[in-house]
């Protein structure tokens, strides 16, 4: 595949595609035109973050609201995140799977914020159809989904992987408060977590400054 079939398989404009991989809006023009040819290296390495990509799409830029999408119910209109989370899931399908703030909310590891509005979910991208859905993946292994009153979302490793994957656009308030509350019910311990070797540094340092909220 060459650049532009590349970036027409993730459905992204030039601008998108440059923003997505960080690579200058010029270049990619220059490489689609034939002005210029990409390195081998750099083909390969494209390819493969396209590929997973194609499954666990990395939003890199946040919905905007539009009156021609549909609402979703809303937060305040509801007593407890799972009895709003419940009414969102009818909405959207049983197959919806939640993930990041929601996922936290539903394991009890995180209270939610008042003025909810994002919702990060796996599933069809259809579901953008809706205000405030952010879908980060169409597909996700089985082994990474609990489920609780009929609600299926990402276990907690699998949550923490999404929260560093798409770090640069999320608030990492629910991540650090769920860590906190995680490590105060498993008797100070961060035992069970599983962490990818790319994200190892990061989530120490995480780790740290969920404890000091723990003990402050």
């Amino acid at each position: 595949m060459n650049i532009r079939e590349l970036r027409m398989s993730l459905g992204d404009t030039q601008s998108d595609f440059a923003m997505r991989y960080r690579i200058p809006f010029r270049t990619i023009q220059n490489w689609e035109a034939g002005i210029r040819k990409p390195p081998e290296y750099m083909m390969e390495l494209l390819k493969q973050r396209v590929e997973n990509d194609l499954i666990n799409r990395k939003t890199f830029k946040l919905p905007e609201f539009s009156p021609k999408k549909k609402n979703l119910p809303q937060r305040k209109d509801y007593l407890g995140s799972l009895s709003w989370l419940k009414a969102v899931s009818e909405v959207l399908g049983n197959d919806t799977v939640f993930a990041l703030d929601e996922a936290l909310m539903i394991q009890g590891h995180f209270g939610g914020r008042n003025d909810e509005y994002l919702v990060w979910v796996y599933g069809d991208d259809s579901l953008r159809r809706f205000n405030g859905v952010v879908v980060i993946g169409n597909q996700i292994s089985s082994d990474c989904i609990k489920e609780n009153n009929g609600i299926k979302y990402t276990d907690f490793s699998r949550t923490l992987y999404d929260s560093f994957a798409n770090e640069n656009i999320l608030d990492m308030q629910g991540i650090t408060e769920a860590l906190s509350h995680y490590y105060y019910s498993h008797n100070e311990s961060f035992e069970g977590i599983s962490i990818a070797p790319e994200y190892q540094r990061r989530f120490e340092n995480l780790a740290e400054e969920a404890i000091d909220d723990y003990r402050s």
